[in-house]
């Protein structure tokens, strides 16, 4: 019809979508923020899972990218901690990069450090290894190379401080700053009532859980570990007796038991007098917070007013200012689960789950990564033929308290 409007032509768009079926490995991973994986080189899933896993902790990445040196196969024999810790921290960086990476000098510096690992089936192929041997290798290899960090002030503006803390702790390593803790302990003999109990301080890097017939959840596991029984020679009795030793902190054959472990944790009730005094003020912050968020669901008016106020996140400090790398509030956040399916710990197969972004978490099964819900994370808890928790990974529960900037805004107004 003469005069009448043209039908709008859709034009064609600039960039053509892609669809996920047409995407490459690096693609999809990009697309989905996947973490990459690792590929098996035979039998070596005990790594991939224990590499996953160690990598969910921020401060060991930013340590490890500023690790100095090389790695190399001549000075592997003599220099293990450097050629390992230069590894891993290329295989890092590589993984960063999106895609599924196979950890092949990683592998080949674990097997000339520990040639134990490097031990072969009849049929040419590397044995499967306990998940955790390797665990405590490594982290003893970092624990040589890296070194302690340094309290950035900055960071600890206007933080509370407890009185008692006034001797800075002088770790000798990274390691012993984020993984470690100090069990106080006592000695008492139950054969004689005459003799003195005797107290000591000693270092730790693990946790380890007693799982008995009446254990049924980690934290009874964890306090039945603390107070065991051992024999040692009785100065008073002239000869070996038994003692009771009670801690607490400042075969490889599976056992296949349904022991509960949280998603949160708190250590409080593990910890000595003396340090529960000193994680009071940072906890009763949370129950602060935690008491605002009720009262705000409470109140909807409130919470949409507060809403309407532009507010920062600030995220409180979780350390105790003489001793960086501590919790100051005994709370924990699962953040990684090594899990086992099998046996036993030198069959079978390892995968490592990691705690993504909020609460998404990932399952990465050597170089094949999918998500998960945490539904599916608590039942690795054991009791069947299926995977079951072997070491677990918790970080410091970190306060996130939204920050008034009404004054940054008021300067501005007025410059």
């Amino acid at each position: 019809m003469m005069g009448s409007k043209e039908e709008d032509v859709p034009i064609e768009p600039m960039e053509k979508p892609i669809f996920l079926e047409d995407m490459n490995e690096a693609e999809l991973a990009t697309a989905l923020d996947l973490p990459a994986g690792l590929h098996n080189l035979g039998n070596t899933c005990y790594l991939n899972a224990t590499v996953q896993c160690l990598k969910t902790v921020p401060e060991l990445r930013e340590v490890l990218k500023i690790f100095p040196g090389g790695w190399a196969t001549a000075a592997s024999l003599s220099l293990p901690a450097q050629s390992i810790t230069a590894a891993l921290r290329d295989l890092y960086d590589n993984m960063d990069k999106g895609t599924s990476r196979a950890p092949l000098v990683l592998v080949q510096m674990l097997h000339l450090a520990f040639p134990r690992f490097a031990e072969k089936t009849e049929q040419g192929v590397f044995q499967q290894q306990d998940a955790n041997e390797c665990w405590t290798e490594l982290i003893r290899m970092l624990q040589q190379k890296l070194p302690a960090k340094v309290i950035d002030d900055v960071q600890y503006n206007n933080a509370e401080i407890s009185e008692d803390d006034t001797e800075a702790s002088k770790p000798r390593s990274f390691i012993e700053q984020y993984f470690g803790g100090i069990f106080d302990y006592e000695l008492k003999c139950v054969e004689s009532e005459d003799e003195p109990a005797t107290t000591g301080k000693e270092e730790f890097l693990q946790l380890s859980c007693f799982i008995s017939t009446d254990v049924k959840h980690m934290y009874f596991g964890l306090r039945n570990k603390m107070q065991e029984q051992i024999t040692k020679m009785s100065p008073t009795l002239g000869r070996n007796a038994m003692y009771t030793k009670t801690e607490k902190e400042a075969i490889n054959a599976k056992i296949l038991k349904d022991v509960k472990f949280p998603l949160e944790f708190d250590a409080f009730e593990l910890c000595s007098p003396e340090l529960q005094n000193k994680l009071a003020p940072m906890r009763e912050k949370f129950k602060e917070y935690e008491d605002t968020l009720v009262e705000e669901s409470c109140n909807a008016k409130a919470k949409d007013k507060e809403d309407s106020i532009k507010k920062k996140i600030k995220q409180e400090p979780f350390w105790f200012k003489n001793d960086l790398g501590s919790n100051n509030s005994g709370y924990y956040k699962l953040q990684a689960v090594l899990t086992h399916r099998g046996r036993s710990s030198s069959s079978g197969h390892y995968v490592g789950w990691i705690l993504q972004k909020g609460d998404t978490w990932m399952k990465c099964d050597d170089d094949v990564v999918t998500a998960v819900t945490t539904e599916e994370v608590l039942k690795l808890s054991g009791g069947g033929d299926w995977h079951c928790a072997y070491v677990l990974l918790y970080g410091p529960r970190i306060l996130e308290v939204k920050e008034d900037n009404t004054a940054d805004n008021t300067d501005n107004t007025e410059a």
